[in-house]
């Protein structure tokens, strides 16, 4: 079930910063109380191959998520001392040396769960161990969150696992978001900073189109 337009999960994750501290991260609080947007994205692994494009790539648009007053910041299921690992393996070995906003540690998967987010192909009893089997690999797919300084999420986006982002993307979503919190406009097809918004009226649109 989409979470557009609900408040983001209000629950505090472990957290590894490129410093090697460990931290407790709340996404709503990171929002509210910095009165910022929050660009969260998850992936399935580290030392994992489409992965690390990933990483550096946000961190290559960092300047412009700072601009656009957008905190960002990555998370899997892989645990604090892993993301440290990788936070410390050179580019050209597979790591993401000079990442430098904070990566989740949702190991006990509470928030990726409740985002409903998980590769879980099944779930069944076992009588013989009583416990649940779970079918699949219980890691994350590529799924990205746009919360507002609300705490609203405002886009939502899953990729299976080969399908890399396309961080431009995010960026023409939070200019988007951002015109229509301060113009009261609508954002047609393809739009992107500078160009034509309109109002949501009938004669707003036949007048777009018209031009």
């Amino acid at each position: 079930m989409s979470l557009v337009g609900k408040k983001f999960p209000n629950i505090s994750v472990d957290a590894m910063s490129e410093m090697g501290d460990n931290l407790k991260i709340n996404i709503l609080d990171e929002a509210v109380k910095n009165n910022k947007k929050v660009l969260l994205f998850w992936y399935p692994k580290d030392f994992t191959f489409v992965c690390p494009t990933e990483l550096h790539a946000f961190q290559d648009a960092l300047p412009e998520f700072n601009k656009r007053n957008t905190i960002v910041i990555g998370a899997s299921c892989d645990s604090n001392e892993v993301h440290f690992a990788w936070l410390n393996t050179p580019k050209d070995q597979g790591g993401i040396e000079g990442v430098t906003y904070p990566i989740l540690a949702d190991t006990n998967r509470n928030l990726s769960n409740i985002l409903g987010i998980l590769d879980i192909e099944s779930t069944s009893y076992s009588e013989e161990t009583d416990s649940v089997i779970i079918e699949g690999s219980n890691v994350t797919f590529r799924a990205t969150y746009l919360i507002d300084e609300t705490g609203k999420i405002f886009h939502e986006s899953v990729n299976d696992m080969p399908l890399g982002r396309n961080v431009n993307e995010y960026l023409r979503m939070v200019d988007a978001y951002t015109h229509i919190q301060k113009n009261g406009e609508v954002c047609p097809a393809n739009w992107e900073e500078g160009k034509e918004a309109m109002l949501a009226t009938r004669a707003g649109v036949a007048s777009y189109l018209s031009n």
